[in-house]
C-alpha cells in the first residue's frame, strides 16, 4: 500500500451527529497486523455517547467507539507470530467502525474457513459465552433473563442449549418471540412491571430463580432481576451500566444470600477464550447467531444504524455496519 494511502473512518464529531473522514494509513508497529474490516457490530453500549450523555466530551477518534469488528489481515508488522496476510480474524479493537484498525496478536482471532462469508463480531459473542461460563448455568435449573436484545438472545441460547428452564422478560413483543423461538419455556411482557413480577414469580421454583442474568443496565432491570433471585441462587449482571450510580436493596440480597457476579470481562486473554469458544459453537451449530443480525448498513450509513438502534423497532435485534 502507498505511504500515502487514505482510508475512510467514521468520526462522531457531536452527539447524534456522525461523518466520514479519510485518514491515513499507516504501517503496522511491530508485533501488530493491520486489518482490512469488513464489519463493525453497533453495540447497545454505544447509545449513550451518541445521545450526547454529559460525561463524554467530543469529537471521538476516527473510528471510535467501533468495538465488533471482523476483516481480513492486509500487512503484518515485525515480530507478530501465528498469523498471516490474508488471515479472516475477528478482532478486540476500539476504532473499527472504519475501513482499518489494528491490533496485536493479543487482540486477533483467526476465523475458520467453515465461517467464510459469514459476519462474525467476535466480541459480542466473546461475552455472552463468558458471561454464560461465570452464570455457572446447570442442567435442570430455573434461569430468568431480564432483557433480551442480542446478549440476551444469545445467552437464551446457551442456556437452553445447557439444560437449563429459561424464563425471558422484555418490553418488546419481537425480543419475545425471538426467545419463544430460541427455546425459551416462557416469555414476560414488561409493560406492567408489578404484573411481569407476578407472572414470573409463579413461574419460578419454590422462591425465586436459581439464576437471574440481567442483560439491560438498568436501573429497573437491575430492580426487577433482583427480585426475582431465589434463596442462595446467583444474580448476574451482564448490562453495562454506565450512567451513574444505582440503589440496591441489600437486606433482600444479603437475606437471601445470594451470589452476585458483575460478569464483564475485562482481561483480552478471557476474551480472546471466549471467541475462541463462539467460534466452536457455531461451527457446530449449537448456536446461530446469524439469525439475530437483523439489519446491516453500508459505513457511509453508519448514522441510520445508530438511529435504529434508538428507536429499537419491530424486527430489530441488532445491526452490523458494512464497512468494506
Amino acid at each position: 500500500m502507498r505511504q500515502d494511502a487514505q482510508s475512510r473512518a467514521a468520526r462522531l464529531q457531536a452527539a447524534s451527529h456522525i461523518v466520514l473522514e479519510n485518514v491515513g494509513v499507516r504501517p503496522p508497529q511491530p508485533g501488530e497486523a493491520r486489518v482490512r474490516l469488513e464489519g463493525c457490530g453497533v453495540c447497545g453500549s454505544n447509545l449513550p455517547v451518541w445521545e450526547g450523555r454529559p460525561w463524554f466530551t467530543y469529537p471521538l477518534e476516527p473510528g471510535s467507539p467501533g468495538h465488533e469488528g471482523w476483516g481480513v489481515i492486509e500487512e503484518i508488522g515485525a515480530q507478530l507470530q501465528g498469523f498471516a496476510v490474508g488471515d479472516r480474524v475477528a478482532l478486540l479493537s476500539a476504532h473499527a467502525y472504519a475501513e482499518h484498525d489494528y491490533a496485536g496478536a493479543e487482540a486477533l482471532v483467526r476465523l475458520p474457513p467453515q465461517l467464510a462469508g459469514q459476519p462474525f463480531p467476535g466480541e459480542p459473542l466473546a461475552c455472552a459465552v463468558n458471561i454464560f461460563r461465570r452464570s455457572e448455568i446447570q442442567a435442570g435449573q430455573s434461569v430468568a433473563i431480564v432483557g433480551v436484545g442480542f446478549l440476551g438472545a444469545v445467552l437464551t441460547q446457551l442456556c437452553v442449549r445447557a439444560g437449563a428452564r429459561v424464563v425471558a422478560l422484555s418490553r418488546r413483543p419481537f425480543a419475545l418471540r425471538t426467545a419463544e423461538q430460541l427455546g425459551a419455556n416462557a416469555t414476560i411482557g414488561l409493560a406492567d412491571n408489578g404484573q411481569a413480577l407476578h407472572r414470573a414469580r409463579q413461574l419460578a421454583p419454590q422462591d425465586g430463580y436459581e439464576r437471574v442474568i440481567e442483560c439491560v443496565g438498568s436501573q429497573e432491570a437491575l430492580d426487577i432481576g433482583s427480585e426475582l433471585v431465589g434463596t442462595r441462587g446467583r444474580f448476574v449482571i451482564a448490562g453495562y451500566h454506565q450512567d451513574g450510580d444505582r440503589r440496591i436493596n441489600l437486606q433482600a440480597w444479603n437475606w437471601r444470600g445470594i451470589d452476585v457476579i458483575n460478569a464483564h470481562e475485562r482481561d483480552p486473554a478471557r476474551y480472546r477464550q471466549g471467541i475462541e469458544a463462539a467460534i466452536d459453537l457455531v461451527v457446530s451449530g449449537e448456536i446461530a447467531p446469524g439469525r439475530l443480525f437483523t439489519h446491516q448498513f453500508p459505513l457511509q450509513d453508519i448514522g441510520a444504524a445508530f438511529d435504529l438502534l434508538a428507536r429499537r423497532p419491530a424486527g430489530f435485534l441488532k445491526g452490523l455496519v458494512m464497512c468494506s
